[in-house]
């Protein structure tokens, strides 16, 4: 199997650990234990917790504590509807490997997470590209889409909310997204990582997993939980996705750490803990994203409705690689420059850390942007 580097991977390699801020980051500030701990009550009983566990393969395909915890997540999905992988990353590579054989039909929307169109490309799919456009707020044209899909479509890939844009396929569009796959007979993988962190109502707009019969939704505990560290993921979708899935599973994941499995648990059985401090950390610095853009007069945007990240488009004539490695050079300040997400022009940013960071980061920015002009 020949496969494309993976731009934004190789990008956050090179330099998320040596620069001063980060604002390339995609998930919420990350929690401590120490913090996980006191949102769960569980700081001076921890220890009896973990002390008598023996350390082995747990139960491989997740544990029932887990996976109940995690259903809790859905409207329609039942314990055995759920798969644990070691993060969205696992299950979205698990997906493709189980559903998708050279010559299959597979649709993909650009931007978005590259294992969605990269990962079926390398299997000798035949990759069909929806272009997510600004005039359209970054989401699909159902219409382009229609048309794509034709009977014998293998799967359709999406990503909502979507990264890096920021853009919301509400629950009202994702049933038209469902009809179009539906009249076709595709899967559809919605990459639902950032789900949790929408700007209005309680967080969570709908999954495809609950709105499909053929629907299948990963995630993780990484971007909306604030616990990357963990490297938990899982899907949810029908049965007989979920065992195709286990054929493959067996040869790479086994199981994922017994001690993952229980942090995850207790993560979520204080959710509302972490959501409020989270939705108040993105709503937050949401706003302060967009009222530092309005005053920017090199840099445009679609306000993002979701997620952590947002596209920048920059004014300058130079390469959004350029343009990143003179910023952090210069200033210390780390963006994703658009060119590792097939989006020349534009600059991805996490906005999602911590405030301070934020603030004192698109400062810096703003400085940069000056003496680029003087």
């Amino acid at each position: 199997m020949k496969i494309k580097e993976f731009g934004v991977e190789i990008w956050m390699n090179d330099y998320e650990n040596t620069c001063h801020y980060n604002l390339a980051e995609t998930c919420v500030e990350s929690l401590t234990v120490e913090q996980l701990l006191e949102m769960s009550g569980k700081r001076d009983t921890i220890l009896d917790e973990l002390l008598p566990m023996k350390l082995t393969y747990g139960a491989i395909e997740g544990s029932d504590r887990l996976r109940d915890n995690i259903i809790s997540l859905y409207q329609k999905q039942k314990r055995e509807n759920i798969l644990i992988t070691h993060g969205a990353i696992g299950a979205n590579a698990l997906v493709h490997e189980a559903l998708v054989s050279p010559g299959d039909k597979v649709i993909a929307v650009l931007p978005t997470y590259q294992q969605h169109y990269s990962i079926p490309e390398s299997y000798g799919a035949d990759v069909h590209i929806v272009k997510l456009k600004e005039e359209n707020q970054f989401l699909p044209d159902l219409d382009e889409l229609r048309q794509l899909a034709t009977e014998g479509t293998r799967l359709i890939a999406i990503n909502n909310p979507n990264n890096p844009t920021g853009a919301l396929m509400d629950e009202a569009f994702l049933e038209q997204v469902v009809d179009i796959a539906r009249s076709c007979g595709a899967y559809l993988l919605c990459d639902e990582v950032y789900r949790g962190t929408d700007e209005e109502g309680n967080g969570f707009t709908a999954s495809v997993a609950d709105l499909y019969e053929k629907g299948i939704g990963t995630s993780s505990m990484s971007k909306t939980f604030s616990l990357a560290g963990l490297r938990l993921g899982w899907l949810a979708g029908p049965l007989e996705v979920i065992k195709a899935v286990c054929i493959h599973r067996d040869y790479n994941t086994i199981s994922v750490g017994m001690l993952d499995d229980h942090f995850a648990s207790i993560a979520l059985e204080c959710r509302d803990a972490i959501l409020e401090r989270n939705r108040h950390i993105c709503n937050t610095n949401r706003d302060m994203l967009d009222a530092w853009v309005a005053k920017e007069p090199l840099v445009s945007y679609i306000r993002p409705k979701s997620g952590t990240t947002a596209l920048l488009k920059y004014d300058l004539d130079m390469s959004s690689r350029d343009f990143c490695v003179g910023l952090l050079e210069a200033k210390g300040v780390m963006f994703t420059p658009g060119s590792v997400l097939d989006m020349e022009g534009y600059v991805r940013i996490g906005y999602a850390n911590n405030p301070q960071v934020l603030e004192t980061g698109l400062a810096k920015v703003s400085e940069y942007l000056t003496e680029l002009q003087d």
